[in-house]
């Protein structure tokens, strides 16, 4: 009996995030919820007692669901790549998870008492690119908080978009922020390699100077 309860409370959940992600708090329907879920509205109420209840654990699971996939992106070898990282896994998640679309919702919906998921990844933001400008690989003039201000609009961009961001606009924002290694600034001019490649070359050269590991 336990485990088929706890079965329908999880096939709630689940119904309850779709519908939350898709419809916010107000045109959320708990019917809805229970067909969606194949069970009655008693179920529902024995588990969750009203929709305030249920949109609360929709949005805690879709918290920890976040949190969770935050873990280790922190400590990142190369902090700029890692800046990518952290952004394109924000995005993906709330576009892949139902549950973390529904938080995003309900916060939007019912901000008050509850903290915003940039809470949990604009720490983590923050960190990587704090030790890329500890490391001296943010470009001279880069303010550490402008950069914080300019990635965290590109990530929220990025998670309320339907369409991922592409590379080029990566490779930009990159180019704007990263210091130019020492040794390799100008040398396709000299050689004339730029010349013989066209601009195709220099960017991938360009994008493993930005982004890739410190040279042996």
């Amino acid at each position: 009996m336990q485990e088929r309860a706890a079965r329908t409370r999880q096939a709630l959940l689940e119904a309850a995030a779709d519908e939350f992600a898709e419809r916010g708090y107000d045109g959320a329907s708990l019917q809805r919820v229970v067909w969606r879920a194949t069970t009655s509205m008693g179920s529902l109420t024995f588990h969750f007692g009203s929709k305030t209840a249920l949109a609360e654990e929709v949005r805690l699971a879709g918290r920890a669901r976040f949190v969770r996939r935050l873990e280790g992106l922190a400590a990142a070898t190369d902090p700029l790549r890692g800046l990518r990282t952290l952004i394109g896994s924000l995005a993906r998640l709330v576009h892949e998870d139902p549950f973390v679309r529904a938080a995003r919702r309900l916060e939007a919906d019912r901000p008050e008492g509850a903290p915003p998921l940039a809470e949990a990844w604009l720490p983590v933001l923050r960190g990587l690119l704090d030790r890329a400008d500890g490391a001296h690989r943010l470009r001279p003039g880069v303010s550490t908080e402008d950069a914080v201000a300019l990635l965290a609009h590109l990530a929220e961009g990025a998670m309320a978009s339907h369409d991922a961001t592409p590379d080029a606009v990566w490779e930009i924002v990159l180019h704007g922020l990263a210091a130019e290694r020492p040794g390799r600034t100008g040398r396709a001019g000299r050689t004339g390699g730029a010349g013989r490649t066209g601009g195709a070359g220099r960017t991938g050269r360009t994008v493993s100077m930005w982004c890739g590991s410190e040279p042996t």
